[in-house]
């Protein structure tokens, strides 16, 4: 039987030197939740927020079938978890993923400098109260801000700067997640406007205003265009690892 962990410490030395921003928002109790099988002295746990879980600890194959709903990307911690969710899930996708340097010095000249590339007719927004309903139409766009519990959430921790064109929104850069320190970055640009630059000078424009807040703008990378847009902006790769993406319509039996 799973658990939700109302007291985080207890697990936190199981993620110990794990460096992800999203696990810090779950055992910060920011947003997201910690689950084990033992809730008085956790051998094993899986931090989840948004769709992304991370297993950590001796592996545990309940927590791992006992998945949370929809689509699910499942980080291991080490090959043993990897093996587990392949056991449990034969059918998952093995992806490769591409973490980035948590401690970037960023050149706040060079930032400034991307903003004033945004192309006439485009306008720069912050996501407020008005903005965080146009994102939630467009799968594109909908994560800006989709792993908030409410608008009055978002607009409470979240940060998010998009372009918009004609009143539409067809770039963004916003907080995927938040934790006490910082966002982890999400960015995006619907089809017909990619290729234009605009995820370079929206990320640009997230990146500043975090700074300015004292808040840090942790980027993890899909792929390797996302590293390449990240090193433009700053950033430095750290290292691959491997994850699995799970479909919402799996089922274990």
């Amino acid at each position: 039987m799973l658990y939700e962990l109302t007291d985080t410490s207890k697990a936190a030395c199981l993620f110990e030197d794990w460096q992800e921003t999203l696990i810090y928002s779950c055992l910060q109790k920011v947003m997201g939740k910690v689950f084990v099988t033992d809730p008085k002295c956790p051998k094993s746990a899986m931090a989840y927020v948004g769709c992304f879980a991370f297993y950590a600890g001796e592996p545990d194959r309940e927590l791992v079938i006992n998945k949370p709903e929809g689509f699910v990307i499942m980080v291991p911690q080490n090959n043993a978890w990897e093996t587990c969710i392949e056991e449990c899930y034969p059918a998952a996708k093995k992806v490769t993923r591409y973490a980035i340097k948590k401690d970037t010095r960023f050149d706040k000249v060079m930032l400034r400098n991307m903003l004033a590339k945004l192309p006439v007719g485009y306008e720069m927004k912050e996501i407020d109260e008005i903005t965080y309903d146009l994102c939630l139409p467009d799968p594109v766009t909908r994560d800006f801000v989709s792993s908030f519990k409410s608008k009055d959430n978002f607009l409470a921790l979240g940060r998010g700067m998009v372009i918009m064109k004609s009143g539409r929104i067809v770039a963004g850069a916003s907080s995927y997640t938040r934790y006490n320190e910082g966002i982890e970055i999400e960015v995006d640009t619907v089809e017909e406007e990619r290729r234009k630059g605009l995820a370079t000078i929206v990320s640009a424009a997230l990146i500043l205003r975090c700074l300015d807040e004292g808040l840090y703008p942790s980027w993890d990378a899909q792929n390797m265009k996302s590293v390449r847009l990240a090193e433009k902006l700053g950033y430095e790769f750290d290292h691959e690892y491997t994850a699995y993406e799970v479909s919402g319509e799996y089922r274990t039996h």
